[in-house]
């Protein structure tokens, strides 16, 4: 993909004169987000064959570019005992047009959300915003600055797990997109039963962890207790279980450098 250049997430821009603003499609992506989406959707560690192809993510975020320029960027964390298995994945996001930005997660607080902020922020002072493509799913940090990106004119897009995304899919402002139903974004189905789109027989919803799970979570002499139905009296709750911790983004498989139409830049 054609970025404007130079590129870099974290360089404060100045407002560039109006009438020489380009008009600009952007595509921003929360690696630790989808990626610990996916482990939740699929109850495991994803493999490299549940990954989304980002090759058919740009190919698709290409499609109704125009002849806008481009820009795809990648935010991820970097793990200290990670960075070497994740050079090969950055190099094919590279290869594929994306711009990296990697930050250490040294502290639980170490997120890419702000960087990905102010990267949208700068962007939106150097060009022209036609549209902002934001693929993540959390609504407690993009739901208000997307729809004043929208109100000041911009088209906004959530790609995300449908799931986790109920923020998109409530606002009026802001379109959303399932990553499953880009063309060609997974090799594999993931299995899932959307209850947007169930088939008409009614279809499963497959547990995402063990029953006997339960009892590792309770203490001894304890037993579990499930939500009660909406009107029933309130069951006393069950001992806290531990946080999950969010998974590293890992290792896609590289494949071939796709031959992406470029579209042309104003």
């Amino acid at each position: 993909m054609d970025s404007p250049r130079p590129h870099d997430p974290a360089r404060r821009e100045q407002p560039a004169p109006v009438t020489e603003r380009k008009d600009l499609d952007l595509l921003v992506w929360d690696a630790p987000n989808i990626d610990m989406t996916l482990s939740s959707i699929l109850g495991s560690r994803p493999a490299s064959s549940d990954r989304p192809r980002f090759d058919a993510i740009a190919r698709w975020f290409l499609s109704e570019a125009a002849d806008h320029e481009v820009e795809g960027c990648v935010f991820t964390n970097v793990h200290p005992t990670s960075a070497v298995s994740l050079r090969g994945w950055i190099e094919a996001l590279r290869s594929f047009g994306y711009a990296v930005f990697a930050r250490p997660k040294v502290q639980p607080e170490d997120d890419v959300d702000d960087a990905m902020l102010r990267h949208i922020a700068a962007r939106r002072a150097s060009h022209r915003l036609r549209r902002v493509v934001v693929a993540s799913g959390d609504g407690r940090n993009f739901l208000q600055p997307l729809e004043e990106l929208h109100r000041a004119g911009v088209r906004v897009v959530v790609l995300s797990f449908a799931e986790v995304a109920g923020y998109a899919q409530e606002s009026p402002l802001i379109e959303f997109v399932d990553l499953e139903d880009v063309p060609g974004a997974f090799q594999v189905s993931l299995g899932r039963t959307r209850l947007t789109a169930l088939p008409p027989d009614g279809g499963w919803f497959r547990p995402t962890r063990p029953m006997r799970a339960l009892l590792e979570d309770a203490g001894p002499g304890e037993h579990p207790v499930a939500d009660a139905p909406a009107g029933a009296a309130p069951a006393p709750a069950p001992p806290e279980a531990p946080h999950a911790v969010a998974p590293e983004v890992g290792e896609v498989s590289r494949v071939p450098v796709p031959h992406v139409q470029r579209v042309r830049t104003g």
